[in-house]
This record gives structure tokens, C-alpha cells and sequence, in this order.
């Protein structure tokens, strides 16, 4: 049964296959915050079957910590669409959203999030909060987890591997 919440949402016909495939492009994101010494979180924006944003971690790049996947994603869909409404959308992102970024899904007015891997130090999509299905919140998204859960937690743990490697 889905939650009470999510019933604002507008079901676009996107399969399983569909999850899969775009949450691949997510991770190639990923991959690229990965190749420049990023934390590699990536994130893509569905709407109509297709990509309309595509956004990678690169808050120590970019020195801000507005510099998430999910607010450039968000950024560049809103300019495809003209709108900062982003309904109708699906996001695919590599890593459950933070709280900065749980409250630009809701308030960009996504209607799905797809997620790769869970983060328990600082998700709010279930993890620490849920600010996704909160139904105190004049809009929720319906959330899906662990679509290509094992690449994202892989790659997240080849980076930290590395990272501990090189400062010893």
C-alpha cells in the first residue's frame, strides 16, 4: 500500500527496466565526480522518458556546499522546462538525498525520487528523516530504493578506499 502522502503524485509510466537504465546514466555522474577527486554522487531528471538535468558532486571543486548533484540536476531541469515546477519528473541519484536536498526536491515540486544507495550518517529520505513522504508538507515525492544499490555502494567505496590509501 502506498503511503497517504505520496497520493499528490503523478505516476509516469517508467518500468523497472526504465529505473535501471536511468539510474545507470546517474551513474556515469557519478563516475565523473569520481575522475576529479569528488565524492561520486551523481543524479539525473526524467521527464516524458527523458533526461532533461544531469548533475554531479562538486562541492570541494566548486568550494560551496551548494554544490550537490541534486541542485545542479534541478537547476539545469527547471531551465529545460521553464518552469521551477518539476512535476511530472523523476530523480535517479546515486545516494539518498541530504536534508538541503530533500527540501529542494520537495520544493521543486519532483514527483519521484529513485535512489541508489541509503546513507545513514545524513539521508532524509528515510534514513535519518523521511522529509520526502512527509505528509505535514503541502507536496511529497514517492521515494524507490536500492536501484542499482550494490554500483553506488561500490563506488562510493572505491573512492573512500582511495582516499584513505593516499593520506595513509
Amino acid at each position: 500500500m502506498k503511503p497517504e502522502a505520496a497520493k499528490n503524485v503523478l505516476h509516469t509510466p517508467l518500468t523497472p527496466e526504465d529505473d535501471i537504465f536511468f539510474m545507470k546514466k546517474a551513474l556515469k555522474q557519478a563516475e565523473c565526480a569520481l575522475r576529479r577527486g569528488e565524492v561520486p554522487i551523481g543524479c539525473v531528471i526524467v521527464y516524458d522518458k527523458k533526461i532533461i538535468g544531469r548533475g554531479f558532486n562538486r562541492r570541494n571543486s566548486a568550494k560551496t556546499a551548494l554544490a550537490h548533484a541534486e541542485i545542479t540536476a534541478i537547476s539545469k531541469a527547471c531551465k529545460v522546462l521553464g518552469d521551477w515546477r518539476l512535476e511530472g519528473c523523476t530523480m535517479y541519484v546515486t545516494l539518498e538525498p541530504c536534508q538541503m536536498c530533500s527540501g529542494a526536491i520537495i520544493q521543486s515540486r519532483i514527483d519521484r525520487v529513485v535512489i541508489g544507495a541509503m546513507n545513514p550518517k545524513a539521508g532524509c529520505a528515510g534514513s535519518i528523516l523521511n522529509l520526502l513522504e512527509n505528509p505535514s508538507f503541502n507536496h511529497q515525492a514517492e521515494i524507490t530504493r536500492d536501484v542499482c544499490g550494490p554500483e553506488s555502494t561500490a563506488l562510493l567505496q572505491r573512492f573512500f578506499r582511495e582516499l584513505r590509501e593516499r593520506n595513509g
